[in-house]
């Protein structure tokens, strides 16, 4: 049977990329503990428009782990999750004790341009898609799919790095801003396999370009990203993504 518990949550107000922004506070009582966190926020916001006061702005889509809208920092962690592999709506109020201060904030930095509160632009992420992300060699319809041969260790592995959601979280963890994990994953996916490879001699390097063109910073090595990716992508991507840099440097 769910508890209930109530807490306090402060939550970040910011009318867009320009405004300083503030902490807003308000107190939550008696919210079960088997509600998710994006249902404990709409609730917040039943609470606020009731009160006559504006709603808190927040980004969300499927609810259900899988597009990475979801981009809360909470309690000073992306996703604000205390285990590997999930997203901020696959977080429960469960997680949380009675009176705790619960802090949100959205995704700092400079490629992530505050929209709203804690809705942030991540369109810089499909300008580095745009760049390099993509093949232009025919490969078929779905039933095709068998006819070029991979070697199931490279196929497993490129669908691991598939599953990056581009959520974000990397970014957000990172001291310096970096999108490497996010980038090596996208490269890494399509350099794994046949299919990838026309474009590999100036895939890494087109797109790395445009990372740092958007703003976001170099990798630090700490392997904050690697711990706070809801999707478990590896730092050896990154490995990969230098790799493949180089060598498209000296095909040049």
């Amino acid at each position: 049977m769910a508890k209930a518990i109530s807490f306090t949550i402060k939550y970040w107000k910011q009318n867009g990329p320009k405004d300083q922004g503030h902490f807003d506070t308000h107190e939550m009582k008696n919210i079960p503990d088997d509600t998710s966190f994006l249902e404990m926020l709409d609730i917040l916001n039943e609470e606020l428009i009731a009160a006559g006061q504006e709603p808190f702005v927040f980004d969300h889509d499927c609810r259900e782990g899988i597009c990475g809208m979801c981009s809360l920092y909470i309690n000073g962690t992306p996703h604000g999750k205390t285990e590997r592999g999930a997203t901020t709506c696959q977080l429960y109020m469960r997680r949380f004790n009675e009176g705790d201060v619960i802090t949100v904030e959205p995704w700092r930095s400079a490629g992530f341009p505050v929209i709203k509160d804690c809705m942030v632009d991540r369109s810089a992420f499909d300008k580095i898609i745009q760049a390099g992300g993509y093949t232009t060699i025919r490969t078929g319809q779905a039933q095709d799919a068998n006819a070029i041969l991979i070697p199931k260790e490279a196929a497993d592995e490129a669908m691991d790095c598939a599953t990056c959601i581009g959520c974000g979280a990397c970014v957000a963890a990172c001291k310096n801003g970096s999108a490497m994990l996010f980038v090596s994953s996208k490269v890494s996916q399509l350099a794994l396999l046949p299919q990838g490879k026309p474009e590999a001699a100036k895939r890494a390097k087109a797109m790395v370009l445009r990372m740092d063109e958007l703003g976001f910073g170099n990798c630090t090595n700490t392997r904050a990203c690697e711990a706070v990716c809801p999707k478990n992508e590896k730092i050896a991507n990154i490995a990969r993504l230098n790799r493949e840099f180089i060598k498209a440097k000296l095909a040049d």
